[in-house]
């Protein structure tokens, strides 16, 4: 399954959550409010979840196997990483 556009919105709060992303596949499924997390050893994915009646968190979409969550993770992050670079560039850019 092709992902066809990843889409990253930064979040400027304080705290683990770094930004929302939408992913789009095949350009014909989306995906939203994929969360990028900031952890103890380094970024990770987690994906859009509803709270229970419990008071716990399922996923409400998810990849089926480790294989495809890790292409997932890979390519949001790199997506991510390429956002932070562009604006820190856009930031240095009106420095000057």
């Amino acid at each position: 399954m092709d992902i066809t556009d990843i889409r990253i919105r930064r979040v400027s709060a304080d705290g683990k959550l770094s930004a929302y992303v939408t992913v789009t596949f095949e350009d014909c499924f989306v995906v939203h409010n994929v969360k990028v997390i900031e952890g103890k050893n380094g970024a990770f994915i987690a994906m859009p979840s509803r709270k229970t009646k419990t008071g716990e968190y399922k996923d409400v979409a998810h990849p089926i196997n480790s294989e495809f969550r890790a292409v997932l993770q890979d390519r949001i992050l790199e997506e991510y990483e390429k956002a932070l670079k562009d604006e820190s560039s856009v930031v240095a850019g009106a420095e000057e």
